[in-house]
């Protein structure tokens, strides 16, 4: 009656096994860690700088745990573990010392960050410790403001340019072109003409309103951006920052960043682990610009090349490509550019395919018409550095499809970066910092302790309450609890769950939902045991019958924590996954865990006589 077969004892062993296994990487803490990212657009990090780290910190008598160049990531790097935080220190002062000789222009980045010391036979059966959050862990939050204003002024200019080409190809005559305020002007010297120009115009540009201006001979029409043309173009806008700001982070090499929207033009940039604050600024700061540019190739590199620079020209001397005079005239922006691939060209050398989108391909063409042979150039600008050549190719063909060819990459591997930059590096528009908050590795380390020594406690009470109530029934009760604590690390760390406060909140809650499991199981036994059933036969009963009751009362809470898992967002969906995963842990050690253990230890005895499940209050009985 109660007896498991094997295979159910197997599975219970097996799952307690594994828990204890992929829950065991959070015990092991974390280790100061030394970071070597790129500064630059142009310049490489390989494994050569592996070695050049491991020559520095021997230089300096630095002792290192272990030295790793990982490529896993958009953006490789090279990472150095310390035994202790003040040897970190030594390391980055030391490893910036020799690698950035010109401070105002480093050329790469030396971040101070914090590293899981799992050993490796741990590592190599994916046994990972869950992240942290801020709260946690500490780390770096930025509220970042997104200058809307001037991606409205942004997509007002490219509407004014548009509607220059457009009346050119159609072959309407105008007075003129000019911007007032946030509005495109256009005269005209007759109605007919300004009739003509709205229909073209409103069949190939969305999202404006047109407007009659002047009377006689003096025409107009004024196009404005429709209120909700405007909010999605913000909204893309924004979204399209919070991309781009996600595949610069990831030079910081920071686990589980946070970089979401916070009201209609703000974005939360939160990094968990990060120490260095200003290096993170910089990085946050430095998020990029493309811009494709013609280049003056009347005037030939040089000593005296400064000196003879036009008027409408500028000189760019950093870069893989440089120097180069390229005009200030803008060919392209990143905002065109729809796609952009690593590929070959016909010759089998590495290139990178780029598509642009109705607007692009336009201006693309203009600039390319008659000018086969000429050179053009692709500059990154950064927001705290000086403009980068990131490449100078020849213009084979004037184009005028759907895009180019960049070819003369040299490797691969520098067209699958360019073509990284040309997909990501565009900002849709300029974002500032508005609040900086850094909260200290010491305080996440007492937040930690906290949340830890408030389940512990609970934990405690629970046990010596549910063993003095329910005696060898409160300890298998107890013990249940325990695989359910088990499991519920171990799943969230193989989940690579970002653990936060409200999620450590949601821990020691679980706790407490688990125990009303057992509570009912123990209490419905009593019941059985009081109508005069036997041991035995009370403990199936038990078991049975308070089924219904656990799956009734564990669904509703679920539906709360599916919902909230779903529909909310930061602390609260944090607290939503933990409380959900929770639950089903429960259920399965409540009753799975929970009767294998009865079993086990009364199942053997064919005849019972009582069993130790506390005082059972008979009615009549004195």
């Amino acid at each position: 009656m109660n007896r498991y077969p094997i295979w159910k004892y197997v599975l219970i062993a097996v799952a307690i096994l594994l828990g204890a296994l992929y829950a065991a990487p959070n015990y092991f803490g974390e280790v100061p860690l030394v970071q070597v990212t790129s500064g630059k657009s142009s310049v490489k990090i390989n494994t050569e700088m592996s070695r050049q780290v491991a020559g520095v910190l021997a230089k300096e008598g630095i002792e290192y745990k272990e030295l790793s160049y990982d490529t896993s990531g958009a953006y490789p790097f090279v990472s150095a573990s310390f035994a202790t935080p003040d040897i970190q220190f030594r390391a980055k002062s030391a490893l910036d010392a020799v690698l950035n000789a010109d401070a105002n222009d480093p050329a790469y980045v030396v971040a101070l960050n914090l590293q899981a010391d799992t050993p490796k036979w741990l590592r190599t059966l994916r046994a990972m410790p869950m992240y942290l959050g801020l709260d946690l862990r500490g780390g770096v939050h930025f509220l970042m403001q997104v200058d809307t204003q001037a991606m409205l002024n942004k997509r007002i200019q490219g509407i004014q340019a548009a509607t220059r080409g457009i009346l050119r190809d159609k072959d309407v005559r105008h007075a003129g072109i000019a911007r007032e305020g946030d509005a495109v002007s256009i005269k005209f010297r007759d109605d007919a003409t300004r009739q003509r120009a709205k229909d073209v115009l409103a069949g190939q540009l969305s999202g404006l309103v047109f407007a009659d201006t002047g009377d006689g001979s003096d025409l107009g029409i004024a196009m404005r951006l429709k209120p909700e043309a405007q909010k999605q173009i913000i909204a893309d806008g924004v979204q399209q920052n919070i991309n781009t700001l996600s595949k610069r982070v990831n030079q910081l090499g920071v686990a589980e960043p946070v970089i979401q929207q916070q009201g209609a033009d703000r974005i939360v940039v939160q990094l968990p682990g990060m120490q260095d604050v200003a290096r993170a600024r910089s990085v946050i700061g430095r998020t990029a610009t493309l811009e494709i540019r013609m280049v003056d190739d009347a005037i030939l590199p040089g000593s005296e090349m400064s000196a003879a620079i036009p008027f409408n020209d500028e000189l760019l001397t950093v870069g893989k490509d440089a120097p180069v005079v390229v005009s200030k005239d803008v060919v392209l922006t990143g905002e065109y550019i729809t796609s952009a691939v690593a590929a070959f060209d016909q010759n089998q050398h590495p290139a990178v395919n780029v598509d642009l989108n109705s607007e692009g391909r336009r201006r693309i063409s203009e600039a390319t018409t008659g000018k086969v042979g000429k050179r053009m150039a692709i500059v990154l600008y950064e927001r705290t550095g000086k403009p980068e050549v990131l490449s100078v190719p020849t213009i084979q063909q004037e184009l005028n499809g759907s895009g180019f060819n960049i070819t003369g990459m040299g490797t691969s591997g520098n067209a699958a970066e360019l073509a990284l930059l040309l997909r990501s590096g565009a900002l849709s528009a300029p974002m500032d910092v508005i609040e900086e908050r850094t909260i200290g590795p010491a305080l996440g380390a007492e937040n930690i302790a906290k949340g830890i020594h408030s389940t512990m406690y609970g934990f405690a009470a629970i046990a010596v309450f549910m063993i003095a109530y329910y005696m060898i029934f409160g300890f298998f009760s107890v013990f249940a609890l325990a695989c359910n604590l088990l499991f519920l690390l171990a799943i969230l760390s193989q989940m690579q769950v970002t653990l936060t406060l409200p999620g450590m909140a949601a821990i020691a809650l679980a706790l407490g939902m688990a125990i009303d499991s057992n509570v009912l199981i123990n209490e419905r036994i009593r019941e059985e045991l009081r109508a005069g059933a036997t041991p035995q036969a009370a403990i199936a009963a038990g078991f049975e019958r308070a089924w219904a009751t656990i799956i009734d009362s564990n669904v509703t809470t679920l539906i709360v924590g599916v919902a909230l898992w779903v529909f909310g967002s930061g602390p609260i969906r944090g607290f939503a996954v933990v409380h959900t995963l929770g639950i089903l842990t429960s259920m399965f050690s409540a009753v799975f865990v929970s009767r294998g253990v009865v079993n086990l230890w009364y199942g053997r005895k064919k005849k019972l006589q009582s069993m130790a499940i506390g005082t059972v209050w008979v009615p009549g009985q004195k």
